[in-house]
């Protein structure tokens, strides 16, 4: 789940900011004052952007950068005199004051590139290393070998045995070599 963190030490500030946010539609999962909460919230969420001040409660904004998960952005809304670009990764500065304009189309475009990275990073986690084919194939070619079953069964065998045990396939295959060896 993709959550939307709203912190200053200003708690009008806070509000008026997630008010912003949901008459343009977009969901915010936690208002707060310090960046001890914010953690808190982002500790909840898969992922998300956290939409701070200059200094926190707590803390400075680069404090808190340090102790979000890497799959957050931050948002930072200060002064021009106290935000310099590029200092901190994962970190996109719009200027006080702040045209509400210019920040819902930011917070579009960080949501946007935000579900980009997750969609990458899922279909990046389906794909199987080379080993684990090897050993995937290799199971299969055992189980038709041995058990004189077609390349379909055999890979059936494995996904059946994988969702039993709660293993991933190659683990599985991994189990079936040793086996059967």
């Amino acid at each position: 789940m993709v959550g939307i963190i709203v912190v200053f030490s200003n708690k009008d500030n806070a509000a008026n900011i997630r008010n912003l946010l949901v008459r343009n539609g977009m969901d915010v999962a936690g208002v707060c004052t310090s960046g001890a909460q914010a953690v808190h919230y982002a500790e909840t969420v898969d992922a998300g952007i956290v939409i701070c001040g200059f200094q926190l409660r707590d803390m400075m904004y680069k404090d808190l950068r340090e102790y979000l998960p890497k799959e957050f952005d931050m948002l930072l809304l200060a002064p021009p005199d106290k935000w310099c670009g590029g200092e901190a990764e994962g970190v996109i500065g719009l200027s006080m004051p702040l045209k509400a304009y210019d920040f819902i189309n930011t917070m579009e475009m960080m949501l946007a590139n935000l579900e980009r990275r997750r969609k990458k990073k899922k279909k990046e986690a389906g794909k199987r290393s080379p080993k684990q084919q090897a050993l995937i194939r290799e199971a299969k070619e055992l189980l038709m070998e041995r058990n004189h079953m077609s390349e379909e069964e055999a890979h059936r065998y494995i996904q059946k045995c994988s969702m039993d045990s709660g293993t991933n396939l190659a683990e599985t295959a991994e189990m079936v070599l040793s086996v059967m060896s």
